[in-house]
């Protein structure tokens, strides 16, 4: 059967949506809907992401009417997860407000004799750069959460005129979107951030436009509004919360699948990614904010450990993961490596797998008998060119709480920075058992550590 529509417009739930905003590592929309249709998920069952991100599995469930649930406990990212999956703006009432937003917002930087880009709709013009204002900045405190750099000044200041004129104009149809579109902006025009192995800095854009860019993405939610909409029913939850703590925001027996890409354990601080966006929209206002956001993230990095971090006691009965640790300690010693970050590197090691099995645990709470679940993991060698098999170990532990594995499928392969070597990105298969099985009921309380 053709999904064409007689109108010979794709049909919603085949129409890619435009990357509202999307964590560069993230995978890809197709990778959900394969196995979406592998499990056999129809509309009447649930699907659970536990480390949603920006809402990659929560989009495409509600364009095929399936419910979802998301958790997510990176604030900026559960923000633009809500979002993603938010469809009731009206898409001519969203372009309209933004552009007579977009219009005060010129008129206020003409007044200060700053010039942005030009507007199709705009008629005035300014013959020069020169600002016939002060720039705006941020408080010291603020800017010391930012990277070094990672926007120039008299772009921050048009940010923050932009920022005074949504605030002045808010409505609440749009202004969730219209907030998500600067975040895409920042990162993706508006900011010097460059992405790679890690996010970092590059050549400064010292008057990159700023109203033009956040326009041209609203314009780009309100055309995919067009076509999505008719998925507005669909139910799409998404809890800011951690994911080793599931049971507090979901039921049990509840949920029939699950699609999701947890962190890697790499020495990448996830919170770099989005920390720009993160502050200049309010997510993160402190160092405490900062702090906390991190001590809600599985552990993958020595930037987010600390001292009463104890989730490592859920593996400690785990000779290959022991083993591992155990090797890159011995590595930096015979290495001479003497860092505060580098002495962290084994037990990051180990506190990853731990936070793991923690969040395995929980998560055997809330899934059905039967439900089928895959995870997108990576092999890693980033502590010291210590080799992690990433997939082997989570199914190892997986299988000591009571879990079946069915097996892997390889997604892609990635050169490794450091070795240079060919990395396996795959997908771990699951099964939680059927419930007339006693090793099933079981396995609902098994511990792989000892009660702390």
């Amino acid at each position: 059967m053709s999904r064409k529509q007689n109108n010979n417009k794709i049909a919603p739930e085949d129409r890619p949506i435009h990357d509202w905003y999307r964590f560069v590592l993230s995978y890809p929309p197709h990778l959900v809907r394969e196995y979406l249709e592998k499990f056999g998920i129809r509309p009447g069952q649930r699907v659970l992401d536990p480390f949603c991100g920006t809402g990659t599995t929560l989009v495409e469930c509600k364009k095929l009417r399936i419910p979802c649930i998301g958790v997510e406990a990176n604030p900026m990212a559960h923000f633009a997860s809500q979002v993603k999956t938010d469809w009731s703006p009206d898409p001519e009432g969203l372009l309209d407000h933004a552009s007579r937003l977009a219009e005060s917002a010129h008129t206020e930087l003409v007044r200060q004799g700053i010039h942005d880009a030009p507007l199709p709709l705009f008629d005035t013009q300014v013959s020069s750069d020169r600002a016939l204002v002060e720039l705006k900045i941020l408080d010291a405190k603020t800017q010391a959460l930012l990277l070094t750099d990672s926007i120039s000044p008299l772009p921050l200041h048009k940010v923050l005129v932009l920022l005074e004129q949504l605030g002045q104009h808010h409505d609440p149809r749009y202004a969730s979107h219209e907030r998500l579109a600067l975040a895409k902006a920042l990162v993706c025009s508006i900011g010097n951030l460059q992405f790679g192995p890690e996010v970092g800095v590059g050549p400064p854009k010292e008057n990159a436009p700023v109203i033009t860019s956040w326009l041209e993405t609203v314009r780009m939610m309100a055309e995919d509004l067009k076509y999505i909409g008719s998925g507005k029913e669909t139910n799409a939850q998404v809890h800011l919360a951690d994911a080793r703590e599931l049971t507090d925001q979901l039921d049990q027996n509840s949920i029939d699948a699950v699609i999701t890409s947890p962190p890697y354990p790499n020495e990448k601080d996830y919170t770099r990614t989005t920390r720009l966006e993160s502050v200049l929209l309010g997510f993160i206002n402190s160092k405490e904010d900062l702090r906390h956001l991190k001590r809600h993230l599985v552990r993958s990095n020595t930037r987010g450990v600390y001292k009463d971090d104890d989730d490592d006691v859920w593996i400690s009965d785990h000779p290959e993961i022991q083993r591992i640790a155990q090797r890159i300690e011995n590595r930096r010693i015979s290495l001479g490596k003497t860092s505060g970050f580098e002495r962290l590197y084994h037990r990051v090691a180990k506190l990853y797998f731990g936070g793991m099995a923690r969040h395995l645990a929980e998560m055997r709470q809330i899934l059905k008998p039967g439900a089928q679940l895959a995870y997108v993991v990576g092999d890693q060698a980033s502590y010291l060119r210590v080799m992690i098999r990433t997939g082997e170990l989570l199914a190892d532990i997986a299988e000591s709480l009571g879990y079946e594995i069915v097996g892997s499928d390889l997604f892609r392969t990635r050169l490794a920075t450091a070795t240079r070597s060919q990395l396996r990105e795959e997908v771990l298969l699951l099964r939680w058992p059927l419930v007339n099985s006693r090793i099933s009921q079981k396995s609902r309380s098994r511990r792989i550590a000892p009660v702390r």
